[in-house]
C-alpha cells in the first residue's frame, strides 16, 4: 500500500468518476485505474464499484476511507513540521486565484517571493469563486485570492484591499475625452461584461442595479484581456478593475473614473478556519499582505 494509492482512492470517492479524479490528480486515467486495481488486488477485494459514469465506494471502500484520509492528513502534518523544523524557509505553497486577479496581481508577488524564498515551490489554481470555496473546504489549497462578500463560518477570511473599478470606452468615444464620468451617463450605452458564475460580472451589474442603474448587456465573456480588446475595437463599454489596466495590446480603451460612489471590489485571501499554515504559505501569504499595505499608501506628488 503506497500513499499516491490512498490519495488517487480519495479522489475518486470525492469525484465520483475515474476520469476526474485522474484530473484532479494530474495523472492519466489508465494509470490511476491501473493503481487502485493493484491496491485491491493487495487488500482482496474491490474498493469501488464500477458504473458506466460513475465510482461508488463499496463497504471495504467505506471503511478504508476513513482510515486514508486520517493517514494523508498526519503524513501532510509530519512534512510540514519537517519542514518548518528546518530553519530555512521552503515547501510547495498551493494557491486559489481568480482569473480576473492573478495574472495582474502575482507575477510580482512571485517575483519578490522567489527573490526572498527561492526554495518555495508556488502551484496555482486559476479557477471560480466556487470551486476555489470548495478546494479550500477540502484543504487542497493553502488559501486563496477571491473577490467576495460572502460569509461562511468554515473559513478565515482576511482583506487585502479595495480596488477601483474604472470604465472602459473606445478612443473615439465621445466620452472618452472626460475626466470623470457619472453613472446614469452610461446607462443606455452597450455594456460587455464577464460570464454569469465570474464574480466581477455580478459586482458590475450589482453596482449599477443598487444606483438605479440598469445596463444594457450585448456581449460576455469569460477572460477580462477579451472584455477590454471588444471595447478598444468599439463594441461596447465596462467596469474593468484597475489592476487589470496596461499598455501591452495593440488597441487600448480609455479608462475612466466614475464620480462617486465609486464602483470597487474587495480583494481578499481566505483559507479552511481550522487549517495550519506551513512556514512557506505564511511567507506567501505575508507578501500579498505587505503589498497590500503598499497598495493603500498614497502616491506621492
Amino acid at each position: 500500500m503506497e500513499l499516491h494509492q490512498l490519495r488517487y482512492v480519495l479522489a475518486v470517492a470525492k469525484t465520483g468518476n475515474f476520469s476526474r479524479a485522474a484530473a484532479h490528480c494530474h495523472i492519466s486515467q489508465p494509470s490511476l485505474s491501473q493503481q487502485i486495481q493493484k491496491l485491491e488486488q493487495e487488500l482482496g477485494g474491490r474498493l469501488f464499484t464500477r458504473m458506466k459514469r460513475e465510482a461508488v465506494p463499496t463497504a471495504a471502500g467505506r471503511a478504508l476511507l476513513l482510515r486514508a484520509a486520517r493517514i494523508i492528513d498526519d503524513v501532510d502534518a509530519a512534512r510540514r513540521d519537517v519542514e518548518d523544523a528546518s530553519g530555512e524557509v521552503r515547501g510547495v505553497v498551493t494557491m486559489g486565484v481568480l482569473p480576473t486577479i492573478a495574472p495582474y496581481l502575482l507575477p510580482r508577488i512571485l517575483t519578490e517571493c522567489g527573490r526572498r524564498y527561492p526554495q518555495i515551490e508556488v502551484i496555482i489554481y486559476e479557477t471560480t469563486t466556487t470551486e476555489l470555496l470548495a478546494r479550500a473546504a477540502a484543504c487542497e489549497i493553502d488559501f486563496g485570492i477571491l473577490s467576495s462578500t460572502v460569509e461562511d463560518a468554515r473559513f478565515q477570511k482576511e482583506e487585502l484591499f479595495h480596488e477601483e473599478l474604472l470604465l472602459a470606452v473606445p478612443a473615439g468615444h465621445p466620452m472618452a475625452a472626460r475626466r470623470s464620468v457619472r453613472l446614469e451617463d452610461v446607462e443606455a450605452e452597450r455594456f460587455i461584461l464577464l460570464q454569469e458564475g465570474h464574480c466581477l460580472g455580478d459586482q458590475a451589474l450589482r453596482f449599477c442595479n443598487q444606483h438605479q442603474c440598469r445596463p444594457r448587456v450585448v456581449f460576455r465573456t469569460a477572460q477580462l484581456e477579451t472584455i477590454q480588446a471588444l471595447v478598444a475595437t468599439g463594441m461596447g463599454v465596462s467596469l474593468i478593475p484597475r489592476m487589470a489596466v496596461s499598455s501591452g495590446r495593440p488597441q487600448n480603451p480609455v479608462y475612466l473614473n466614475l464620480t462617486t460612489p465609486r464602483p470597487a471590489r474587495p480583494v481578499a485571501a481566505l483559507w479552511r478556519r481550522e487549517y495550519q499554515f506551513t512556514r512557506a504559505a505564511a511567507a506567501l501569504l505575508d507578501i500579498l499582505r505587505q503589498d497590500a499595505k503598499a497598495r493603500k499608501k498614497p502616491a506621492a506628488k
